[in-house]
């Protein structure tokens, strides 16, 4: 009975050393763009048509919660640590990350919602899982979080 207890206990420690090695991995340079430089310019240049909207931000919420599943990678509150954002290297954005918010426009966030991101594990959402007009009200709500309203 001792030997299954102390079997149990030491596997309980390996666990969660196992569970601190496969950490969310930091984000690796928070301001690094995604978007290839050719496409760069066009990407900034993309305006969220839902701007200032409440109705719209609300949405947004709700498709970053639900449909758009954003939050299992991202986390509910938009810092990169959702629980499928384990061992991910970079981790996740942190939408909440003030730098993040001032540094990244609109349009580059959706171009990668439209072409995923390279050496990342987001893939492209907009048109398989969400519409253009969904993945613009998600933005609304992400940019939220890092102080944008």
């Amino acid at each position: 009975m001792v030997k299954h207890v102390i079997k149990a206990s030491a596997v309980l420690v390996v666990i969660a050393v196992m569970g601190a090695a496969v950490a969310i991995s930091a984000e690796k340079d928070p301001l690094a763009s995604r978007v290839p430089a050719d496409q760069l310019a066009d990407a900034k240049k993309a305006k969220n048509p839902f701007q200032g909207n409440a109705a719209a931000l609300a949405e947004g919420k709700a498709i970053f919660e639900g449909k758009g599943t954003c939050f299992t990678c991202h986390g509910m509150a938009g810092k990169g640590d959702g629980p499928a954002a384990t061992g991910l290297d970079p981790s996740p954005r942190n939408f909440s990350n003030p730098a993040f918010d001032k540094a990244k426009t609109a349009g580059e966030m959706m171009w990668v919602l439209k072409n995923g991101s390279a050496g990342t594990a987001m893939i492209p959402v907009v048109g398989s899982v969400i519409t253009e007009e969904e993945g613009w009200k998600a933005i609304l709500y992400e940019r939220s979080l890092g102080g944008e309203k």
